[in-house]
């Protein structure tokens, strides 16, 4: 299955929404413009919050920690590494590989296939092309993404400042 995250180009606070394969509005994402740390939630058309996607801010590492339903499910970490960025989601143990940078990638499980990304070019704001092989992973993936999105728009404000 594939859906669309799309990310308002001109917007005081994060929100994005996320569409399905035939262009119909599935999730909202809103974050926290003011708050320690990121937090974005995930909600339905009829406003019931699905996710909730917070930044554990006392860390060396970038850290995000993903709540489904109230119940913490995955962690996302950010290794340390000089080159690439390597990311990590403890839980259901998925490896995030591929050009992250260049918004696409791929987080597995093992050798299996959870969610593709791929950066759509030449559009207004960020969008990005999920594939998600399996419908019951669909929130914990889509939760991830954001995760991994809100490190890179981190890492590029703090370059942007410097």
């Amino acid at each position: 299955m594939k859906l669309y995250l799309k990310q308002k180009f001109f917007s005081w606070k994060d929100q994005s929404t996320v569409k399905d394969e035939l262009g119909n509005d599935k999730y909202y994402i809103e974050g926290k413009v003011f708050s320690v740390g990121k937090k974005l939630r995930v909600y339905d058309p009829n406003g019931t919050e699905l996710a909730f996607v917070r930044q554990k801010v006392a860390s060396f590492m970038p850290r995000f920690i993903v709540e489904i339903g109230g119940e913490e499910k995955a962690m996302i970490v950010k290794k340390f590494s000089f080159f690439k960025p390597k990311y990590y989601v403890q839980g259901p143990e998925w490896e995030v590989m591929g050009d992250v940078f260049g918004h696409d990638y791929t987080v597995s499980a093992g050798e299996i296939p959870v969610v593709s990304v791929h950066k759509k070019w030449m559009s207004w704001g960020d969008v990005y092309e999920l594939d998600i092989a399996d419908n019951a992973d669909e929130i914990l993936a889509l939760a991830t993404v954001l995760a991994i999105d809100a490190v890179l728009d981190a890492q590029e404000n703090a370059a942007a400042t410097t």
